[in-house]
């Protein structure tokens, strides 16, 4: 475990299942949802302003666009939305298994949009898909036979994607071309432990390393390069959702928690569960991509 590692309570609204936090370097605001709550969540790192946006649908996850409008997987499909006047434009419907919902979602380094699915049912069964949005909001499907799909990320270079299924407790590492947006060479990265918690949102620092929030534990994992676990933060809760890197230097390390997936019986001893949390580090985290489509007229 991690020494020495203070770990700040930086917005406490209880969020049901908080997710996918991205980080604006353009607005120096940290933007996430609340999955079952439906809503996006901005915070305005000068102003410390904390603004929300309901959704209809539950919402698995967002991306950044270089227009300044932003991009929502919601239930049903991927939208734009714009914040001004808070419009909704579908765009795909990627997934059309009627017990799926779409989950886990980043925009790559070079701009594509990445979205995976999960079946939403108590009983997971392998009917979920990983799928590519390209700027032209052309969309494919990339990876079959998915329970839940997550932990998107890739290395520095953009050249290794990282992927994982929760529920079974593994995490994969692909060759990725950023010209074509193809994936090959699909190998084992991480085979997850049981005290490790499952495999959720994931980030990679400038080094090369992989944080994976290991979520069920409270524990969020940093494994190197070749997939060997380094170190752990222990966190004050015990669902813990996804990790991401921001700030003016790219040293803060935001994490979401839910508080909806604590069973009822230890929500009393966690009275932080969905709360936004925030880590100083030493090491700075790589870019986030930014969606290059544009609003379809």
């Amino acid at each position: 475990m991690v020494p020495h590692i203070n770990i700040r309570t930086l917005i406490d609204q209880g969020d049901a299942l908080g997710e996918s936090p991205v980080w604006s370097a353009r607005e120096q605001a940290l933007y996430w949802v609340d999955i079952l709550n439906p809503r996006i969540c901005r915070w305005d790192a000068l102003s410390k302003q904390v603004s929300h946006w309901p959704m209809p649908q539950t919402i698995g996850s967002i991306g950044l666009c270089a227009n300044g409008e932003i991009l929502a997987a919601l239930r049903d499909g991927v939208y734009m939305f714009s914040p001004e006047p808070g419009r909704l434009s579908k765009l795909a419907a990627p997934d059309t298994v009627p017990t799926n919902r779409l989950n886990d979602g980043k925009v790559s380094p070079e701009g594509r949009f990445w979205i995976g699915s999960m079946d939403d049912r108590p009983d997971k069964q392998p009917v979920a898909a990983l799928f590519c949005m390209e700027p032209n909001f052309r969309t494919s499907r990339k990876v079959e036979a998915l329970r839940v799909s997550n932990g998107l990320a890739w290395s520095p270079d953009g050249r290794v994607m990282y992927h994982s299924d929760s529920r079974a407790a593994s995490v994969w590492a692909y060759d990725y071309d950023p010209a074509s947006g193809e994936i090959s060479g699909r190998r084992s990265f991480i085979n997850y432990l049981p005290e490790w918690g499952r495999p959720d949102g994931a980030a990679v620092d400038r080094d090369g390393c992989y944080w994976s929030a290991g979520v069920t534990m409270g524990r969020l994992n940093r494994f190197d390069p070749d997939g060997k676990l380094m170190d752990f933060v222990q966190f004050p809760v015990s669902h813990i959702t996804m990790p991401c890197f921001g700030g003016p230097e790219l040293k803060t390390l935001f994490v979401t928690s839910s508080r909806a997936e604590v069973p009822e019986e230890r929500r009393a001893t966690m009275p932080l569960a969905g709360a936004l949390f925030a880590l100083d580090l030493d090491v700075a985290g790589a870019p986030v991509g930014e969606f290059l489509g544009e609003q379809p007229q």
